[in-house]
C-alpha cells in the first residue's frame, strides 16, 4: 500500500497544498517555471507552503522507506562519483537533465529544456553526457549513478528504446538522441554505471526537487 503524499505548489495555476498528484499535476503541467514538491507529512507541507520554494528545492522531504536494518544490505553510495537526473513536466512534456558531483551536489552540466521528452530519455542522455565528459577528462574509473533502471539498460544496449512519436516539435531532441547513440556505438567506456538506491539513500543528489 502506497503512503499518502501531500503536494505543495508555490508557482502554478493555483497555489497551495494538494492531497493528490492528479490535482497537483493540473496546476503545474505545462506551466512555465512551475515550482512544486511532495511531502510525506501534512504539517510539513502546510509549513512549506508559507515559505519559499528555494528553501526546499533539492532537499529530500520523504520519510525513510526502509528501516536501519533493511538499509544495511545496500551499504553506502560511493561519494567519489557523479549523479545524474532528469525532470519532465508531463509525459511526454518539457524535459531537462543535469549531472552533479555526488558528494556536494555541485552542478557540472545541465541541458534543456527540450519539448515533448520523457524522464527516461532525459536520464539516458544525462548518462551518456556524463560518460563522455568523464572519458574526455580521462576519469574512466569514476562511477555514475542514475535512479532509472530503464535508462541504465538503454545505455548498456547502446540504444534509446523510447516509443514516443517525434515530429517538428521535438526534432532537436531526436537529433540529440541519435548523437548519443552514435557516441555509444563509436566509443568504449569503463565507468561503472550504478543504480541509485532511493529507498535506502533518499533522493539522488542530482534530483531537481520537483516531485
Amino acid at each position: 500500500m502506497s503512503k499518502k503524499k501531500f503536494y505543495v505548489v508555490w508557482k502554478g495555476r493555483k497555489k497551495g497544498v494538494f492531497t493528490s498528484w492528479k490535482v497537483c499535476k493540473q496546476q503545474i503541467d505545462g506551466f512555465e517555471g512551475a515550482q512544486y514538491k511532495s511531502f510525506a507529512d501534512l504539517n510539513e507541507a502546510e509549513t512549506a507552503s508559507t515559505k519559499n520554494y528555494g528553501d526546499y528545492k533539492g532537499q529530500n522531504t520523504k520519510k525513510p522507506i526502509l528501516s536501519s536494518s533493511e538499509k544495511t544490505k545496500y551499504g553506502s553510495p560511493n561519494l567519489e562519483s557523479i549523479s545524474v537526473d532528469a525532470a519532465c513536466s508531463g509525459n511526454p512534456g518539457r524535459m531537462e537533465y543535469r549531472g552533479v558531483l555526488t558528494h556536494n551536489k555541485k552542478e557540472i552540466f545541465r541541458k534543456g529544456p527540450y519539448e515533448r521528452g520523457t524522464n527516461n530519455i532525459g536520464e539516458f542522455l544525462a548518462l551518456v553526457h556524463g560518460i563522455a565528459l568523464l572519458k574526455n577528462k580521462k576519469k574512466e574509473d569514476v562511477p555514475i549513478y542514475s535512479d532509472s533502471r530503464i535508462a541504465i539498460s538503454w545505455v548498456k544496449k547502446r540504444a534509446c528504446r523510447t516509443n514516443i512519436t517525434f515530429d517538428a516539435s521535438n526534432k532537436d531532441l531526436l537529433d540529440l538522441i541519435k548523437r548519443a547513440e552514435n557516441w555509444l556505438k563509436e566509443n568504449t567506456f569503463k565507468n561503472p554505471i550504478l543504480k541509485w538506491e532511493t529507498k535506502a539513500w533518499g533522493e539522488i543528489p542530482a534530483d531537481f526537487g520537483r516531485k
